[in-house]
């Protein structure tokens, strides 16, 4: 779903689990964080101390409310078939609580980037998994890997770097912009369709599947998610430095195990020059929350 993705080992193909299994999975499911902090709705909140772009105006082509349906779906999928192999790690897993506790300080800033975060049901699960890999879906569905925090052996100034970088993803809407671009042109969108309820676009974002976890962010997304998630973790007291040594770590598990970044991410120097730039606008925000 973003640059964390094409550092992972190849992905076992999924299967969708029966209903029963899922229901099962509903049932017990252990982690739901209702809304953020309230704030107000803007392109880009006033008091934003990084500089992004505008969102595109492409992902209106999309419902938002249809999309992180879809993700919300398959991301019960997922868990309940994690659970089902006995790799969906228990709520009381030290990990677990870990990654729970660093959502529970970052979510109270997401709404000034997104106002629909107030009303998503957050949610933060760990797989067990050798892949150096994390997600943030629409809706506020996000999911670990262990081997990206057992490989990189991540501080929790770290750890919240990468999980305001994949929740930037889902706040900025990238995913309903790439949906959007990506299915306009196939299917002929005409400006009769777009006053007519979007025509066929409308039911793009219902009928996604497995997509979402494909779907590859541009080099300006990532660029982005990097900056925001910058900034949320900075609010929520965690080492804006924490970025720079999270992307060497990066960098040389990148050259470790032989891979390479896609030609429409940033590399790895170029990520880390644009953060290390970056950390002095958002030190003092890191300094008062430190405070309190």
């Amino acid at each position: 779903m973003c640059i964390f993705c094409d550092l992972k080992a190849p992905r076992a193909t999924a299967h969708t689990p029966d209903t029963q299994a899922a229901h099962r999975w509903s049932s017990r499911r252990g982690f739901l964080l209702a809304g953020a902090a309230g704030a107000a709705a803007a392109a880009l909140p006033a008091s934003a101390q990084v500089e992004v772009g505008r969102s595109s105006a492409m992902r209106t082509l999309i419902p938002a409310e249809e999309l992180e349906g879809a993700a919300q779906k398959q991301y019960g999928q997922m868990m309940a078939e994690a659970s089902s192999k006995g790799v969906l790690m228990p709520a009381g897993d030290p990990q677990v609580v870990r990654l729970r506790n660093i959502a529970r300080r970052l979510i109270p800033h997401s709404a000034q980037w997104n106002d629909r975060a107030n009303r998503w049901k957050w949610e933060v699960n760990l797989i067990r998994s050798e892949q150096i890999n994390a997600f943030c879906m629409p809706g506020g569905k996000i999911a670990f890997y262990t081997g990206i925090l057992d490989k990189l052996k991540l501080s929790d100034d770290e750890a919240a770097m990468i999980m305001g970088h994949e929740m930037a993803h889902a706040l900025r809407e990238h995913a309903r912009e790439r949906v959007a671009k990506s299915n306009a042109t196939g299917i002929g969108l005409s400006i009769a369709a777009q006053l007519l309820g979007l025509g066929q676009l409308g039911d793009v974002a219902a009928n996604l599947g497995t997509q979402l976890l494909s779907l590859k962010f541009s080099r300006d997304d990532e660029s982005e998610a990097d900056l925001v998630g910058l900034e949320l973790a900075a609010r929520s007291a965690y080492q804006p430095q924490a970025s720079v040594s999270l992307w060497q770590k990066m960098t040389a598990a990148n050259g470790a195990g032989g891979l390479d970044f896609l030609s429409t991410h940033p590399s790895g120097p170029n990520r880390i020059k644009e953060l290390e730039a970056n950390v002095p606008k958002v030190q003092g925000l890191y300094e008062q929350a430190r405070k309190g």
